[in-house]
């Protein structure tokens, strides 16, 4: 895979991340949060999403950055599956990014399955 390619994916979804993350902090992009959530969980993703996207755009610690990121972006794809739909293409294009990233990645996870 083209590194370049793969730096602009990193940076997009680091961009993506930080973002989305802190308009879950600030609410500066209006949107609803979703009903039924303890209040500290929408700032909890929020805070753990900028983390992420900083360490993204840093490129520091990619790899445990996207191992960080699966479970949320797998729950962001499920979420705008079930519940708005309107956010499915930007949640497959996270989910898309961060499988490339962890592919160009594979070989810093290979030891976790031997």
């Amino acid at each position: 895979m083209n590194s370049m390619f793969t730096k602009i994916v990193r940076i997009a979804l680091g961009l993506a991340l930080v973002v989305f993350g802190a308009n879950k902090l600030f609410n500066f992009i209006p949107m609803e949060a979703p009903t039924g959530l303890p209040g500290y969980i929408f700032s909890a993703v929020g805070l753990l999403e900028v983390f992420i996207g900083l360490m993204l755009l840093m490129k520091k610690w990619v790899a445990f950055a996207l191992v960080l990121l699966a479970p949320i972006s797998i729950n962001i794809l499920l979420f705008h599956m079930f519940l708005a739909i309107s956010g499915l293409p930007v949640a497959l294009v996270i989910l898309v990014f961060n499988a490339i990233l962890v592919y160009k990645h594979w070989p810093q996870y290979k030891p976790l399955f031997y």
